[in-house]
């Protein structure tokens, strides 16, 4: 299974503007092939039958969904917190949120690390510093797993920004669980990011032929 790529939605029910399904539908249909199921407040049997909704949607695109914390509720892929479990549960897919760069260090047989927050959040008032895209670009340079960037990411530039830092993919959740057209946000952001990262592999190639 591959890491993450491209614009990952992360999950919160209490602001998905019309429901969740809704909008993790609109994001689908606007080019999201990831999603990360949080809603760790819900019992398990109710938070396990989201998943199955969830999962639903994705199975059309061939999208995969990732469930928040060691728990897979029935599939194949878990993002953990910086705090544990240690060492990571034997997956096809775990990936780890990282803030800095001893949390990195910590990283074994993990897939992926998030870091963050690149900006200030508004899910999160207060948490922080901020790294910006220099602090960003640092630690992508000393991780050792591909790094998805995560934190105050709305607008098509921030995008830019963050796949111009080594960034393979772009975590969002407020810019898409809050958005009045979410296929239309989807779609904008999935757009800005193919349009980031094709230099960038355009220069690799180049090296590679050389």
């Amino acid at each position: 299974m591959t890491a993450p790529s491209g614009i990952v939605v992360l999950t919160d029910r209490l602001v998905a503007r019309g429901g969740l399904d809704r909008v993790v539908a609109g994001a689908v249909a606007g080019g999201v092939r990831w999603v990360v199921l949080r809603e760790k407040d819900l019992p398990r049997a109710e938070r396990a039958a989201l998943a199955v909704d969830l999962r639903a949607i994705l199975a059309d695109v061939g999208g995969t969904l990732v469930v928040a914390g060691p728990d897979p509720l029935g599939g194949d892929a878990v993002h953990l917190p910086a705090a544990g479990p240690y060492p990571p549960p034997t997956r096809p897919l775990v990936g780890r949120s990282c803030h800095d760069r001893s949390e990195l260090n910590r990283l074994t047989t993990e897939h992926y690390a998030t870091v963050s927050p690149v900006w200030l959040t508004k899910t999160k008032p207060g948490y922080g510093p901020p790294l910006g895209t220099d602090g960003l670009r640092t630690l992508i340079e000393v991780s050792p797993v591909p790094v998805l960037a995560l934190g105050g990411i709305e607008t098509p530039q921030q995008v830019t920004a963050c796949v111009q830092t080594g960034a393979t993919g772009v975590a969002v959740l407020g810019a898409l669980m809050r958005a009045e057209n979410t296929i239309e946000t989807a779609a904008t952001l999935t757009s800005a990011f193919a349009k980031a990262v094709t230099p960038v592999l355009t220069q690799t190639a180049t090296k590679e032929e050389r």
